[in-house]
C-alpha cells in the first residue's frame, strides 16, 4: 500500500461541510466515492481539517492509502474525471507511509473576503461577505494584528466543539485591501470551532466604529465569547493553505 497526499480545492457552497454525513452531500463523500472507483475498494480520505457547511478551500490537504494502480502523476487526472466540477484535485505525491494530512500540520492560514460597496456584485456572492456601509478599514488594519502570539482564545470559540484547550498561536493576523475588497488573512497553529469568523466579525465591529481597535486584545484576554462580535457568514472564508514541516512526508 502506498500513501498519497493530495492538495485539492472546493467551492463549499453546495455542502455540507467536508466530513461525510448521512444523507447529506459532503467533500469527503465524493472524494472516496471517485478513489473507490479507480481503485475498486473501499476507501477512507483524511483531510487537514473539517470546513464547515458553505466554507471553501485554496489549499486543503488530503492523504490516503492505495495500492498502486494509477501513476502519482495521473492521480489528479483520473479523479478529477469522476469529480464533480466543483470539486478539483491539483497535485498528487507519495508520502511516508506514516504521513498524516491532519495531524502532522503545523500551520493553517485562512483569508476571508468581504465586499465592501454599497451594491453587492452578483457574481461575487458564493465567496464572499457583502457589507454595503462604508468601514474603518485603518481601525480594522490595526486591530488585526494584536492578537498575533500565543493566547486563550476562548472568546473566539463557538459552542458545539468538544475541544478542552482552547490556547492556540496566531503568526499572522492581517488586513489588506484592493479597492471596496477586503480581506482578512490570519495563520495559526490550530483553530477552534469558528474562531476565523468570530475573530471576522469583531473587526467588523470595529470597523462599524462599534468597538475601538485597542478592545480587541481586551476581549481576548476576557475570554469571554459575549464580548466578541458574531459569528459571520460561511460563504468568505477560504482555507488557503496548510504547512507541514520540511521532514513531513518525505519518501
Amino acid at each position: 500500500m502506498k500513501n498519497y497526499k493530495c492538495i485539492i480545492q472546493y467551492d463549499g457552497t453546495d455542502y455540507c461541510g467536508y466530513q461525510r454525513q448521512k444523507d447529506l452531500p459532503t467533500i469527503q463523500e465524493f472524494l472516496e466515492r471517485a478513489l473507490e472507483k479507480i481503485y475498486q475498494s473501499s476507501m477512507t480520505v483524511y483531510a487537514s481539517g473539517r470546513t464547515d457547511s458553505g466554507v471553501h478551500a485554496l489549499g486543503q490537504v488530503i492523504h490516503f492509502h492505495a495500492e498502486e494502480i494509477v501513476p502519482t502523476d495521473k492521480i489528479p487526472y483520473a479523479m478529477n474525471s469522476l469529480l464533480p466540477p466543483d470539486i478539483v484535485v491539483l497535485k498528487a505525491e507519495e508520502v511516508n507511509a506514516d504521513f498524516h494530512a491532519r495531524f502532522d500540520a503545523v500551520r493553517k492560514t485562512y483569508e476571508y473576503r468581504i465586499d465592501n460597496r454599497r451594491i453587492p456584485s452578483p457574481f461575487h456572492r458564493r465567496y464572499s461577505l457583502h457589507v454595503p456601509k462604508l468601514l474603518d478599514v485603518d481601525a480594522m488594519t490595526q486591530a488585526a494584528p494584536l492578537i498575533v502570539g500565543t493566547h486563550d482564545f476562548s472568546a473566539f470559540h463557538a459552542a458545539g466543539s468538544s475541544v478542552t484547550d482552547s490556547v492556540r498561536t496566531v503568526y499572522q493576523s492581517q488586513v489588506d485591501t484592493d479597492g471596496t475588497w477586503i480581506v482578512y488573512t490570519v495563520t495559526a497553529d490550530g483553530f477552534l470551532y469558528n474562531m476565523v469568523r468570530i475573530i471576522v466579525g469583531t473587526l467588523l465591529e470595529i470597523g462599524k466604529g462599534k468597538m475601538a481597535p485597542s478592545e480587541i486584545l481586551d476581549i481576548v484576554h476576557s475570554r469571554d465569547r459575549e464580548k466578541a462580535g458574531p459569528t459571520v457568514a460561511a460563504q468568505g472564508l477560504f482555507l488557503k493553505e496548510v504547512t507541514y514541516s520540511a521532514s513531513e512526508g518525505e519518501t
